[in-house]
C-alpha cells in the first residue's frame, strides 16, 4: 500500500529538526568512513604489493559501479523506502568492512586472500553508495522547510568537505599509528553507528505498488529508469543545467590532476604549496557553501547568482594559467572554490525544487552518473594531453577555463536555462 504523499504530510517548521539532524549526521559519519576506507585501502595495497596497477584497479572498482548504476540507484530510491536504503546501506557496508578487519586480524600474512576480499568489499561499497547517494539527495527536500532548503544543502556540502578532511587527515594519522586492521575495524563500527541512528528517521514518501511477477517487475524497473531519463531530457532548462554541471566536472578534473606539475614546474614552488593551494580551495568552497545557504533568494536573483558564480569560477580557472605569483594564485584558487561552492549548493536546490518527490531519486541518480563518470575521463584525457603537450600546464589550464567559460556564457544566453533557474524556485511550476 502506498504511503501518504509528502504534500499531505505536515512539513517541518525549522531546519534543525530531528529527522534532518539524524540524516545529516548519518551522512557525515558514512562519508568519513568511506574516505577513511579509501585511504587505508590504497596504503595497504601499496605496502603489501607495491603495484600501481593494483592501486589503479582498486580506484576503478571504487568509482565504476557509481557511474554504471547511478540511474538504477535513483529508480530504486523512487520505488522503495529511502529510509531503508539509507539504513541498510550503512549496515551492509559495516558488515563488509568489519569482515575485512576480522580477516586481517586472523590471518594477516595471507596477503592474496586479503587483497581478494578487499576487492570484494571495495566493489560492494561502491554499489551501495550508488543507491545510497540518490536516496539521501531525494530525501532532503521532504525533511526541511522549503525556505530552508538552501541552508540544508549548504550543510550537506559542508558535511562532505568535513568528511574528506577527517576521513583522510585523521584516517592517515590513525593508519600510521594502528595500521590497516584497526582502521577498518573502527570504520566498520562507524557504519553501524550511522545505521542505528538513521533507523529513527521518518521520511515521507509515496511508494508505488509493485508488480508481483519477476518479469513484470524487471520491465517496470527499466521503464521507470527510462522515464527518469526522459524527464530530464524533455525539460530543456534542466537538461542544460545537467550538461553544464557534467562538463564542469570534466574540465575541473584535469586541473586537479595536473596541480602538482603546476606547483613545481610552473610556479617553481615546493610540494608544501600543493597543500596550501588545496587548503585555499577548500576554504573558499566552505565559505561558498555558507554564502549560498545564507542567500535565501529566489526568482531572477537566484538565476543571476547561479550564472554569475559559474562565470566567476570559469574565469578564475582560466586565469590560473597566466599567473606566476604564488600568493595571487592562492587568492584566485580561493575565489574558484568560493564560486564553485555557491554554484553547487544553488544548483542542487534548483533540481530538488524542480523535481517532484516521486522522481527526484532518478534525477539525482542520473546526475551522479554523469559527474562521477566524466571526472575520471577528464583525468585520463588530461594525462595524455599533458604528455603530448610537453607538460604545458598554463595552456591546458587556460583551455579548460575557456571551455567552462563558453558553457557558462551559453547558459547565460539560454532563455530556457534562465527561466528554469527562476521558475523552479516556485515548486508549483515544474518546467
Amino acid at each position: 500500500m502506498a504511503m501518504k504523499s509528502p504534500d499531505t504530510i505536515s512539513r517541518p517548521t525549522k531546519l534543525w529538526n530531528r529527522d534532518f539532524l539524524l540524516l545529516w549526521q548519518g551522512q557525515l559519519v558514512s562519508q568519513v568512513g568511506q574516505r577513511a576506507f579509501g585511504l587505508a585501502m590504497l596504503f595497504y595495497v601499496k605496502e603489501a604489493t607495491g603495484s600501481a596497477s593494483l592501486m589503479g584497479l582498486m580506484m576503478m572498482l571504487s568509482t565504476l559501479p557509481g557511474v554504471l548504476l547511478g540511474p538504477m540507484g535513483g529508480t530504486f530510491a523512487d520505488n522503495f523506502s529511502r529510509k531503508k536504503i539509507i539504513v541498510f546501506g550503512d549496515l551492509i557496508n559495516g558488515f563488509f568492512v568489519l569482515s575485512l578487519a576480522i580477516l586481517m586480524y586472523m590471518i594477516y600474512t595471507a596477503t592474496g586472500l586479503i587483497i581478494g576480499w578487499l576487492f570484494v568489499v571495495a566493489t560492494a561499497g561502491a554499489i551501495i553508495f550508488a543507491f545510497f547517494t540518490p536516496a539521501v539527495s531525494a530525501a532532503v527536500p521532504d525533511l526541511v522547510p522549503e525556505h530552508k532548503l538552501d541552508p540544508a544543502n549548504s550543510l550537506n556540502q559542508f558535511a562532505i568537505f568535513v568528511s574528506l578532511f577527517i576521513g583522510q587527515g585523521l584516517g592517515g594519522l590513525l593508519y600510521s599509528v594502528t595500521g590497516a586492521p584497526a582502521l577498518f575495524l573502527i570504520n566498520g563500527f562507524t557504519y553501524f553507528f550511522a545505521s542505528g541512528t538513521e533507523s529513527f528517521i521518518k521520511i515521507p514518501q509515496v511508494i508505488p505498488d509493485k508488480p508481483k511477477k519477476g518479469s513484470e517487475a524487471f520491465k517496470a524497473y527499466v521503464s521507470d529508469t527510462m522515464e527518469g531519463l526522459r524527464y530530464v531530457w524533455n525539460r530543456k532548462g534542466m537538461r542544460i543545467l545537467f550538461m553544464v554541471a557534467a562538463m564542469l566536472y570534466l574540465f575541473i578534473a584535469p586541473m586537479a590532476l595536473l596541480l602538482p606539475f603546476y606547483v613545481e614546474d610552473y610556479l617553481k614552488m615546493n610540494a608544501a604549496w600543493y597543500g596550501y593551494l588545496l587548503m585555499s580551495l577548500g576554504a573558499g568552497s566552505v565559505i561558498g557553501y555558507l554564502v549560498a545557504g545564507a542567500a535565501n533568494i529566489r526568482g531572477r536573483a537566484q538565476s543571476r547568482l547561479i550564472i554569475l558564480s559559474l562565470l566567476g569560477a570559469s574565469l578564475g580557472m582560466g586565469v590560473l594559467g597566466l599567473i606566476t605569483v604564488p600568493v595571487i594564485v592562492l587568492g584566485v584558487i580561493f575565489l574558484v572554490g568560493l564560486m564553485a561552492g555557491i554554484f553547487m549548493v544553488k544548483a542542487t536546490t534548483v533540481l530538488q525544487l524542480a523535481a517532484s518527490s516521486e522522481i527526484r531519486g532518478r534525477v539525482f541518480g542520473l546526475l551522479g552518473t554523469l559527474t562521477s563518470g566524466l571526472a575520471p575521463l577528464g583525468m585520463g584525457i588530461a594525462g595524455v594531453i599533458a604528455d603530448l603537450a610537453n607538460k604545458n600546464i598554463p595552456a591546458i589550464y587556460a583551455t579548460c577555463g575557456a571551455l567552462v567559460l563558453l558553457l557558462s556564457i551559453g547558459m547565460a544566453f539560454s532563455k530556457e536555462a534562465r527561466d528554469f533557474l527562476t521558475l523552479c524556485a516556485n515548486p508549483e511550476v515544474k518546467q
